[in-house]
């Protein structure tokens, strides 16, 4: 079956119109440069096992609070995050499924035993 052909911005022909093409390359290449970091990744990999405090982030990467929380601004502004607070603490939980997918198969390519 044809996906592609379904697709309403897409031509007859299967071809995506190229103004599409634009705003998706332009919002791909957001979503990776959010990504394209080390310490975010390493957050986004700890909080596919579920919600995480700042201060357990803190202590799984090893790093002090101030870092944890300028990797999780940014993710919080990419939308890839959303946090809640509990009293004094506050907890991040992925919010985007492309960065849940992504991160998955990262591990798979990169992490999992061979």
């Amino acid at each position: 079956m044809n996906t592609l052909a379904a697709d309403p911005t897409c031509a007859d022909d299967g071809a995506v119109d190229s103004a599409d093409m634009v705003a998706r390359a332009e919002d791909a290449a957001r979503f990776l440069k959010a990504l394209s970091h080390e310490g975010r990744l390493m957050i986004l990999c700890h909080l596919t096992g579920g919600e995480k405090s700042v201060t357990e982030l803190e202590h799984l990467l090893g790093v002090r609070q101030a870092a944890v929380s300028q990797q999780l601004s940014r993710l919080r502004l990419e939308g890839l995050v959303s946090c809640r607070r509990d009293g004094k603490a506050i907890f991040y939980a992925l919010a985007d499924e492309r960065a849940r997918r992504t991160v998955g198969l990262m591990y798979e390519l990169f992490c999992a035993p061979r």
